[in-house]
């Protein structure tokens, strides 16, 4: 079931539909959707599991400071873990899965953590698993490892090329919101040489999608 608002968003492209997997399961988007956008407009509300309990997580901000819409992108040589999915563009073949939960995001095991929580406070495994010292290396510690971490590193090499370049400027500005684009041009005006700096393929900030003069 799709719960999209049938008008408004001014960056997507109601014409240009756009299909994409999540955990194997095909759904569509638009073009100009982020990957978290359209994961909510097909009523996709749980995006992944808490670190230490396993508890079911979904968005609470719309970019980089997202917590907890963290995805696998890809796969083999070109699989990219932690990928934010509210800064992830949508594209036609993307195929992202869920992190930290199995055997899946809908029923994971691991969320019996959260039934012994507080037999597990921050820290606890320093002091818990010291003895007897044999088994931390052997028991505790290959276990505790494997249990760390959100995202699996990709285990084949890098299939990407990647472009470099060296730059110099008078002024760099980092952030191409309404502030960013003002203080770029101040000081283009003023004859330096400018390089602005934005994460996000549109510049304004919140400016594109807010309501302003």
């Amino acid at each position: 079931m799709s719960t999209r608002l049938s008008t408004g968003g001014r960056l997507i492209d109601r014409t240009a539909p756009v299909d994409f997997l999540f955990n194997g399961k095909r759904l569509r988007g638009y073009a100009g959707d982020t990957l978290a956008a359209a994961l909510l407009a097909n009523d996709q509300v749980l995006l992944g599991r808490s670190f230490k309990y396993h508890r079911p997580r979904g968005l609470v901000g719309y970019g980089p400071e997202e917590p907890n819409a963290l995805m696998n992108l890809g796969r083999g040589a070109r699989l990219e873990p932690n990928q934010r999915a509210t800064t992830t563009e949508l594209f036609d073949g993307l195929e992202a899965t869920s992190q930290n939960h199995w055997p899946s995001l809908e029923f994971d095991i691991g969320a019996i953590n959260n039934a012994v929580a507080r037999f597990l406070p921050a820290g606890f495994y320093y002091k818990t698993f010291i003895h007897p010292r044999p088994f931390w290396k052997h028991v505790f510690e290959p276990i505790i490892r494997r249990a760390a971490g959100l995202g699996r590193a990709p285990t084949e090499a890098d299939a990407d090329r990647y472009e470099q370049a060296y730059a110099f400027c008078d002024v760099l500005v980092v952030g191409g919101g309404v502030a960013g684009l003002m203080a770029a041009k101040a000081a283009a005006d003023g004859g330096a040489r400018v390089i602005l700096l934005e994460q996000s393929p549109t510049l304004g900030g919140r400016a594109p999608v807010d309501e302003t003069e």
